[in-house]
């Protein structure tokens, strides 16, 4: 008996290429270069189904938009297969779209465009994060919530003269700083219960300047730490400097993109260490004294810390004063 896609598609030996739009319910997939277009639900069962024909078909590379926790299955399962797959930032993935002329969007815009994406980008294959590493992830996007929301009440109760209304949100206040205290307490439990985590944890908080709360967001938001090189790390925290060049026109290098909360992060970490005796202090007081932009000279030492942090935990040692790192 013939499969539901074998009466459309014409035996390619050099291979398919598949998008795939994940939502809640259901995958919108293409596989190209047929252009077939298929939609089955987001379940284990139909996702056994799925990958039975993209093995079928050759699949030489799968590509998922990223959507929050919803493609987590879909990717876990099609990698366990053997198979290619790659994660796609979803801005990415609408830029490319753009480009090629699909100014429109739908399910099967989305993952034809995914699918095209897979085959002229060549993207890395995307390993899934490990149970630990989810479950960290997933806990500091309720603390980081949490933190939004209380800082949301604060800027209320400034404008609220009411008694009533004051005293529930003070309420609301405490009760968010509560959740923010278990939530810190259910993150450090994870990362002591887990070896790895633990080790690279140690690892971060014994740089100058990094507490706590910085390695657990390092930890949670920026995975690839150890695993990639100096200009790399640099791009995924957003601290690499990037040329605006233009014909004659030189301008000035910029930050942009990179994991917004790790950014932040390094941030407060680097204004905290410029008044420092430390080497970080003292590299942005030489970068200062050269005439650079403050703001130019705490990104460079933003791109020190992230770029020692990641030299460190590649050569799984702490820092030590004399030691070098970057």
């Amino acid at each position: 008996m013939m499969s539901r896609w074998q009466e459309k598609i014409v035996e390619n030996p050099a291979g398919t290429f598949v998008g795939i739009d994940v939502s809640k319910n259901k995958l919108d997939i293409c596989i190209l270069p047929h252009g077939l277009h298929m939609q089955v639900p987001n379940a284990k069962a139909d996702i056994r189904g799925l990958i039975r024909e993209l093995k079928n078909h050759n699949a030489l590379l799968v590509a998922l938009e990223a959507t929050g926790k919803y493609h987590r299955l879909v990717h876990r399962m099609i990698h366990d297969a053997g198979l290619d797959v790659t994660v796609v930032n979803p801005f990415r993935s609408r830029q490319f779209a753009d480009s090629l002329g699909k100014l429109a969007k739908s399910d099967a815009i989305d993952a034809e465009a995914l699918a095209r994406f897979a085959q002229r980008m060549d993207p890395e294959p995307t390993a899934p994060a490990d149970e630990q590493s989810v479950t960290l992830h997933d806990l500091h996007i309720a603390r980081r919530q949490v933190c939004d929301e209380v800082a949301d009440l604060k800027r209320r109760l400034q404008s609220t003269e009411h008694a009533l209304a004051r005293r529930q949100i003070k309420a609301r206040i405490d009760m968010g700083q509560r959740h923010k205290a278990v939530l810190e307490d259910e993150i450090h439990a994870l990362i002591n219960a887990t070896p790895d985590l633990k080790a690279k944890f140690e690892i971060l908080t014994s740089i100058p300047n990094i507490g706590k709360i910085t390695a657990a967001i390092m930890l949670a938001d920026l995975s690839e730490l150890g695993s990639a090189n100096a200009r790399e790390i640099a791009a995924l925290a957003g601290v690499a400097p990037m040329n605006w060049d233009s014909g004659t026109k030189s301008g000035k290098r910029i930050i942009r993109g990179g994991r917004r909360t790790v950014r932040n992060a390094l941030y407060m970490c680097a204004v905290s260490a410029i008044s420092r005796p430390d080497p970080l202090g003292c590299t942005y007081r030489h970068l200062i004294r050269r005439g650079k932009n403050p703001k130019v000279a705490l990104t460079a030492v933003m791109r020190k810390l992230v770029v020692i942090a990641n030299t460190l935990i590649a050569e799984n040692r702490k820092w030590q004063p004399d030691a070098p790192t970057a």
